[in-house]
């Protein structure tokens, strides 16, 4: 049984809606990978102990290069507040209550906000530039994952916003109930790679790896003489394994629970972005973690992180699969128009 969508509950939305929504989510990502760009120049102290302020001052004069790279962050981190702020208003002036974008905006102006107060506490305890201390991998983690909640915020946003309906969870028939819990699973692993990738990202910057081959440096950090961040760094290729094989795993049965076009695409777009994001994980520890490469990885982890939740949301709520659950009844579930 096919699933349809429910009706609008404020009339079409205009395109400028749906622009703004895609274009918040692009322009994090764009944000993400300069906030990296601030961690691997090892510019994160480049406005001092300072935050919000830069250096003591709202714009530092005769910056540095590494204070004119973080405070470009902040500008830049500061600007993604501005837009959830103008999502919120297009949303709540457009929608109706009980539309899922509202919420949807609301929530990712709660995580940008988390964002920048996360970074701030960093600045401000000093765990920036050169800091070794193991509270820096515990908030380089749960920097990471907020990260990835707010992309997942911002992609939803984005479908509800072009038409697609709400998240539902309660009532899934058996077939989609099994989806959910192997698409969750898929997720979890996810976070947990991308958070023990951060701690090892900050133990490539920290840590130079050993010149030679890569079991040279796994011998160096198991030494007597090796720091917290050393011995850590071997658990995320570990687990990176382990969650790429399970993530292929998981595409192929959803694909085979689940027909439909957007399942069966995102499924096929999934197994590609592990096959290239192992491929770039393993040339990263041979050439030892340089910039271009780390930067790399990152973006392919934010991208893996959208691809399940894609195929996950499609395989749950796509009205082409089959299957589909109804979401008429649902009070957040909407398909809205569009207008020019």
């Amino acid at each position: 049984m096919r699933g349809t969508q429910a009706r609008p509950q404020s009339g079409p939305v205009s395109r400028g809606l749906i622009y703004l929504a895609w274009g918040a989510l692009i322009y994090n990502v764009a944000v993400i990978l300069w906030g990296a760009v601030v961690r691997v120049t090892g510019a994160g102290a480049g406005c001092g102990d300072h935050w919000p302020l830069c250096n003591g001052v709202v714009v530092p004069p005769s910056p540095t290069t590494e204070t004119l790279i973080e405070f470009s962050h902040r500008l830049t981190s500061g600007a993604s507040g501005l837009l959830a702020l103008a999502l919120i208003g297009l949303a709540f002036r457009q929608t109706g209550r009980g539309h899922p974008v509202r919420l949807g905006a609301v929530l990712s102006f709660v995580f940008i906000l988390l964002e920048g107060l996360v970074g701030g506490v960093q600045v401000l305890l000093g765990l920036t530039a050169d800091s070794t201390d193991p509270a820096r991998g515990l908030f380089q983690g749960v920097h990471l994952a907020n990260t990835f909640v707010l992309l997942g915020v911002l992609l939803l946003t984005a479908l509800w916003a072009s038409g697609f309906p709400g998240v539902r969870l309660r009532g899934l028939p058996g077939t989609r109930r099994r989806v959910l819990w192997l698409v969750g699973t898929g997720l979890l692993l996810s976070l947990l790679v991308g958070m023990t990738g951060a701690v090892t990202a900050l133990g490539d910057l920290l840590f130079r790896p050993t010149p030679g081959s890569p079991l040279d440096t796994v011998r160096n950090d198991f030494g007597l003489d090796a720091h917290f961040f050393e011995r850590l760094r071997v658990l995320h290729p570990l687990i990176a394994i382990g969650t790429s094989a399970y993530l292929v795993w998981m595409a192929g049965r959803v694909r085979a629970l689940v027909s439909g076009a957007q399942v069966g695409l995102w499924a096929t777009l999934l197994t590609v972005g592990v096959a290239l994001q192992v491929t770039a994980g393993f040339v990263n520890v041979y050439l030892r973690a340089p910039d271009a490469m780390q930067l790399l990885h990152l973006l392919l982890a934010c991208m893996l992180w959208l691809m399940t939740l894609l195929l996950g949301y499609f395989a749950l709520y796509s009205p082409d699969s089959d299957a589909a659950p109804q979401t008429s009844a649902s009070p957040v579930g909407t398909g809205t128009g569009v207008t020019g």
